[in-house]
């Protein structure tokens, strides 16, 4: 993307990674998390070992069913079907998690994931949403324009492909699986994973080309 100056209050301005001053939710928590720590309901420790485990959910997550996705058809299946089931088959914990619905990209049709109330994000598979996630500029131009912000975003997609965007919700989160590029067929799941960015899980890319792996 280009590196734009735009203030994310104004719904037209580009979509921008740039994180502005603390939201009132923001504020709210931190207040929130203090007084239920100074009451005792638990530990400062235990927010900071919750942070820790977040941290360690990342994109690479998502890459790594997305990859199997491609290579295992009986794998494809199961997602397509039951999206927590086939985290949990990965050992990846989506115990306490919303529903996961898989979502696949073909021709015809690409995905785009965006939350319009908030910013509700597959963090069991893709760890911490980006900042131009949470934007209000994103938040309300990628369902009136997603086309236009997908080229902001270097996505230039065929006309005759239709953009279908999806709004997750509290008990509902997406992933978006990618096309597959051409010419990996013999490629192994590890090795496809490196093809798989944050942002083609959310839609606003595509995979990486495999010459540049």
């Amino acid at each position: 993307m280009t590196d734009h100056h735009h203030d994310h209050d104004d719904p037209h301005a580009p979509i921008e990674e740039q994180a502005g001053p603390p939201t009132p939710h923001e504020l709210l928590e931190h207040a929130l998390r203090e007084l239920l720590v100074e009451k005792g309901i638990f530990q400062a420790g235990d927010v900071q070992a919750y942070i820790e485990n977040m941290e360690l959910r990342t994109p690479a997550q998502g890459a790594r069913m997305v990859a199997k996705i491609w290579n295992d058809p009986a794998y494809r299946r199961l997602a397509l079907e039951d999206g927590k089931a086939a985290a949990t088959a990965l050992d990846i914990d989506v115990s306490v998690a919303p529903e996961l619905v898989i979502l696949e990209n073909t021709p015809e049709r690409h995905y785009v994931v965006v939350c319009t109330l908030c910013s509700c994000y597959p963090r069991m598979v893709l760890g911490v949403p980006p900042a131009w996630y949470k934007s209000r500029a994103y938040r309300s131009r990628v369902v009136g324009e997603p086309r236009e912000v997908l080229r902001e975003f270097g996505t230039e997609l065929p006309a005759e492909t239709e953009i279908q965007v999806v709004d997750s919700t509290a008990d509902m989160r997406y992933l978006v699986v990618p096309m597959r590029p051409a010419g990996t067929e013999d490629w192994s799941e590890e090795r496809l994973a490196k093809l798989v960015t944050r942002d083609s899980m959310v839609g606003v890319s595509v995979a990486k080309d495999p010459a540049t792996v």
